[in-house]
């Protein structure tokens, strides 16, 4: 949508926020504690018929009035329609106001026309007085330049009437500095627990990570937040990470999707899960808490943290119905941990911080074993704000963490990261088909890797995979397809070849056709036996 006329305070327009249809609604004045979002010009926007107001960028915006038989035809929902008819009654409230209003209003303005000119008439000086006076900003005088008092001269942000030219920084609600500022400016505090102690470091690229400093120590005492904390999606990761949280004394309250098959068609949709407890009973023994949806989670946690497969579910997870969005709140942090590609990621943030929430992105390296460890790599980007109120959770998690600045970097490391990790996985599954049909014995080629400088527990573990004939997930190997299907997306983006990864997904494809999806990356050795 883009506007067609300039806006101000008082308008009715048309507002369009994420997925959702315009919806008729009135540009107020925001709330003091809803700051207007940074690096892009928008309006705050309190909509007809429902409790929601939100900060609109102002290209999706439409002027009411203009639109208003377009919008109708284009939606015919019941809820739609009493929001079109709460914007007609105010309407008729308006202009029964005006026309009682109106003589009076008339009156008072003539009386001040009139005050106006015998006041003009009073201070009437002589021109010369006149001139030698004329030194304040608006004179033409040279002899005194005005002090220059513009919001950014004063260190402060500029009013909400101008744009920020901080590009997408908009997006990182809640920052206390901005671009490479916030990026290179060293957290003042130093994160450290009663017994696990810690280290805070700063690489050069302006990176800030949270390192366990001795290993011995990992998952020892942790002093956890007083803040609550909810969690969406208990599948191999989540789960892991749930069962650390509790573990360290954390306040959590968890929800989880299902999938059904829908009775028209067969067709396979996820449903919002509020009577299947099955994955949450295990937690909630532990002492969790449950929520009914991802809304209700969102509005009594103060910090709530996703886990979901793809960028599909982690919008459905935000968007849909009894949604993250409909519980968000001023203050509010959304914690998405999911690997998704950077333009999902900026979107959730942006319709986040639309409603006064904060985000933050903390994908996480690793796989089930070591999220029950407590040993997962959480990349963060986003509000650091955020990122030091998850101080705990991220130890209690984590092995290591770290700060990337902005929204979208750490979707982009992450995906880097797993395309890496992928290719090699079809290198091992090649090297070890490649032994076998030249006769070499595949245990011997395994204890020369191990020996040699290419030797880790990642190499050893799937290689003993292969050699048992056990692909029981560790890390699902359609995730792992997923992650180098975006991964090469991500190097088209800039225009940046990506042949290792494209030959290593091609491989990936051919075993989920052999119907490997649902075992582990390590599968892929299949898919050069067949």
């Amino acid at each position: 949508m883009a506007a067609t006329v300039s806006l101000r305070q008082g308008d009715l327009v048309w507002g369009k926020l994420g997925r959702y249809p315009p919806w008729p609604g009135k540009i107020v004045n925001s709330p003091k504690d809803l700051k207007k979002p940074r690096g892009k010009k928008c309006f705050f926007v309190k909509f007809f018929g429902t409790e929601d107001h939100a900060w609109i960028k102002v290209e999706q915006l439409k002027p009411y009035h203009a639109h208003k038989e377009e919008m109708i035809k284009a939606n015919k929902g019941k809820r739609f329609q009493q929001a079109v008819d709460a914007v007609e009654e105010f309407l008729k409230k308006v202009k029964a106001k005006q026309e009682q209003n109106a003589g009076d209003d008339k009156g008072k303005q003539v009386g001040k026309k009139g005050e106006g000119k015998k006041a003009e008439g009073k201070t009437k000086k002589p021109a010369g007085e006149r001139k030698r006076k004329a030194t304040g900003p608006g004179s033409n005088s040279p002899t005194k330049k005005p002090r220059d008092q513009s919001p950014r001269k004063r260190g402060r942000p500029p009013k909400e009437d101008k744009e920020d030219t901080a590009g997408d920084s908009w997006l990182l609600h809640g920052h206390r500095t901005l671009g490479t500022e916030m990026v290179l400016k060293k957290p003042s505090v130093t994160y450290q627990a009663i017994s696990k102690r810690l280290k805070v470091s700063e690489e050069d690229m302006g990176s800030t990570s949270i390192q366990a400093a001795d290993s011995t120590a990992i998952n020892g005492n942790i002093t956890p937040t007083d803040k609550k904390i909810g969690f969406l999606g208990l599948g191999l990761m989540g789960s892991g990470i749930v069962s650390n949280l509790l573990k360290m004394g954390h306040t959590v309250t968890v929800w989880n999707r299902t999938a059904e098959k829908s009775t028209s068609g067969g067709i396979h949709s996820e449903v919002w899960d509020q009577d299947d407890n099955s994955k949450c009973d295990l937690f909630i023994q532990e002492g969790a808490h449950l929520g009914r949806t991802p809304a209700e989670v969102v509005s009594t946690c103060d910090i709530t943290f996703a886990c979901v497969a793809d960028p599909k579910a982690a919008k459905d997870l935000v968007l849909g119905p009894s949604g993250v969005l409909q519980g968000i709140r001023p203050g509010k942090c959304y914690v998405d941990m999911s690997t998704v590609d950077p333009e999902t990621v900026a979107e959730l943030a942006q319709v986040i911080v639309s409603r006064g929430g904060r985000f933050l992105e903390a994908p996480v390296a690793g796989n089930q074993q070591l999220s029950n460890d407590g040993m997962l790599m959480i990349l963060a980007a986003g509000d650091h704000g955020v990122y030091e109120d998850c101080s705990s959770c991220f130890q209690a998690m984590g092995k290591t963490s770290f700060f990337l600045g902005e929204v979208g970097n750490a979707a982009r490391m992450m995906l880097i990261i797993n395309m890496v990790q992928g290719s090699f996985m079809a290198t091992i599954a090649e090297g070890m088909t490649l032994a076998q049909v030249t006769g070499q014995s595949q245990q011997t080629l395994l204890d020369i890797l191990i020996q040699s400088q290419l030797s880790s527990i990642f190499l050893d573990q799937k290689c003993q995979n292969i050699l048992q004939g056990n692909f029981k997930p560790d890390f699902y190997l359609k995730y792992i397809q997923k992650d180098l299907r975006l991964a090469i997306a991500l190097g088209d983006s800039v225009n940046h070849p990506t042949p290792m990864a494209a030959a290593a997904n091609e491989v990936y494809k051919r075993a989920k056709a052999l119907d490997q999806s649902d075992n582990d990356m390590s599968a892929v050795y299949r898919a050069y036996i067949h």
